[in-house]
């Protein structure tokens, strides 16, 4: 288990120009959340859900990673087990840095990627629309109920068991750009030995006493200081 854990949310890729559900502007002021983000929207709203991702996945072809991705994926291949990258992301920016997918623990799902209903295959469909893949059938089965591999919210995240399994042995928990209202970090910083925290400002779902170090600025501006307390955590 990784001595260092890194969760990231949407303010890392924030300033790379992905939108996030908070927005009020871009791909989500067209459609009501619960339409296309919760569970049963698959059944009840099947093809502006599929729309609204395939749309997401066009958006995310030409966003760039920035300075804070960069810096976590050479830091990952630099230590390999000692660090486990975990993101509430569903983009690939972490991989545009140069990561492998499989080094990188992706809780909500990947929008590059899309699962048969009907078998339970995945498949990378890389930015196209799903209905212009395989004929908008699975290879594997021949089922047209394909979906973005998306967790819908109310949905089973099976990743969260990795996540609990990497902070068991955790040393320190980096935290950088996520309100907490999703995932408890409080909790985290509390019983993990050292924390350090950065958002772009305070979330009142976020104890910032809890944490030994707070940065309150972008992520690819605190992300150097945040890349020597681990290189030297790591050293011990």
């Amino acid at each position: 288990m990784a001595r260092v854990v890194v969760l990231s949310g949407a303010g890392i890729s924030a300033e790379s120009g992905i939108s996030t559900f908070r927005d009020s502007d871009g791909l989500w002021e067209k459609y009501d959340i619960k339409d296309i983000c919760t569970v049963g929207c698959l059944v009840d709203n099947r093809a502006e859900t599929i729309e609204f991702y395939d749309k997401r996945r066009e958006d995310i072809a030409d966003k760039k990673s920035n300075h804070a991705h960069y810096i976590l994926s050479e830091l990952k291949k630099r230590y390999r087990g000692d660090i486990a990258i975990i993101t509430q992301n569903v983009d690939n920016l972490f991989e545009k840095a140069g990561l492998a997918h499989e080094d990188v623990i992706h809780l909500h799902g990947y929008l590059p990627e899309v699962e048969c209903e009907e078998c339970g295959e995945v498949f990378d469909i890389g930015y196209e629309k799903q209905a212009d893949v395989f004929n908008g059938e699975c290879p594997a089965c021949g089922s047209d109920m394909i979906r973005p591999f998306i967790v819908m919210f109310g949905e089973a995240a099976p990743k969260y068991e990795v996540l609990n399994r990497e902070l068991d042995d955790c040393e320190l928990i980096v935290v950088i750009g996520t309100s907490g209202n999703v995932i408890g970090v409080n909790a985290m910083a509390q019983f993990i030995e050292h924390s350090i925290l950065n958002n772009l400002e305070p979330s009142d779902a976020i104890e910032e006493e809890l944490f030994d170090e707070v940065y309150y600025t972008k992520a690819s501006e605190a992300i150097d200081s945040i890349e020597e307390a681990i290189v030297k955590l790591l050293a011990e």
